[in-house]
């Protein structure tokens, strides 16, 4: 509600992150880019992930932009908003466009986050900055472990989402609680966090940390990794997923003393008549600035 007289008489080729004063979305003074990926080309489900991206700005242009937890106004680290990639013609092509806005936006040293779409839209990126940093770790937020080598006919399904990540990088896993067998010969269980075993095991959060190591990371969140109790609005949403306060207390403290070098989130399937999980994606994005900004 903050800003929705002033985005009334804003003209939409001048649309910023969160609405918030041009000056803080200008590309050359911004340390973030922020690219919306609305593609929804292979899901298998739960439709409307390419309506995540706009279900999401909407939401970020109507919260508050003071961050009580830190203090801060993270969107003053200047958050340019990129034109969204249309690519969609196939899953390889929609891979290969993303890939190559994320390595241009890397070699300009920007910090990169992306929000989709499916999660399909992490193999470009998450291909990207491994070739910018090498070896990297993957920390993976979800329902489902997405480590088929190929599904319906392509290696760019997004159950195949982190098959490659898996392969080249250190991949940590958290709050997994549906996969398939076939999936088994390529999971590296030492670095699972099953849903079931978080919620036994109050020191989740320190066995997480550690198995980061100290490569770069790069985070990927795919919103049913929360319990459908709090984000329903997502392509499946599986019972028994993070809360919170908890999955935010992980991402402060591998933020601010790791070196995470981008992030994207993904999966939003946005009801109109449920907004709730709108405005969850969009605080979430916000605070993963927020501990970026107070780091």
């Amino acid at each position: 509600m903050r800003n929705s007289f002033k985005l009334a008489f804003l003209n939409i080729d001048m649309r910023t992150y969160a609405g918030v004063e041009e000056e803080y979305g200008e590309y050359n003074s911004s340390k973030v880019v922020l690219i919306p990926v609305p593609y929804d080309g292979t899901s298998t489900w739960g439709k409307g992930a390419d309506m995540g991206p706009e279900a999401f700005l909407e939401a970020s242009e109507n919260m508050e932009i003071y961050d009580i937890e830190t203090n801060s106004e993270p969107y003053k680290l200047g958050v340019y908003l990129d034109e969204p990639v249309s690519e969609d013609s196939s899953p390889e092509a929609m891979t290969h466009a993303v890939y190559a806005r994320v390595k241009k936006y890397l070699n300009e040293d920007k910090f990169v986050t992306l929000f989709g779409g499916e999660h399909s839209i992490s193999i470009g990126s998450i291909r990207a900055f491994g070739e910018k940093y090498g070896d990297i770790t993957v920390l993976q937020l979800d329902a489902h472990t997405d480590l088929r080598p190929s599904y319906h006919g392509t290696p760019y399904n997004h159950a195949c989402a982190v098959f490659e990540a898996n392969q080249k990088h250190h991949l940590i896993q958290v709050g997994i609680r549906s996969m398939d067998t076939e999936e088994l010969q390529y999971m590296k269980k030492e670095n699972v966090f099953f849903a079931q075993q978080i919620h036994n095991n109050p020191g989740w959060i320190e066995e997480v940390y550690n198995k980061l190591g100290d490569k770069p990371i790069y985070i990927t969140i795919d919103l049913d990794g929360f319990d459908p109790s709090i984000c329903p609005s997502t392509g499946t949403p599986e019972p028994g997923g993070l809360e919170w306060y908890p999955t935010l207390r992980l991402l402060q403290k591998v933020i601010q003393t790791k070196n995470v070098v981008g992030f994207d989130i993904v999966e939003l399937a946005p009801n109109p008549l449920e907004r709730s999980s709108d405005f969850l994606a969009a605080k979430l994005y916000y605070k993963m600035l927020a501990y970026l900004y107070t780091k």
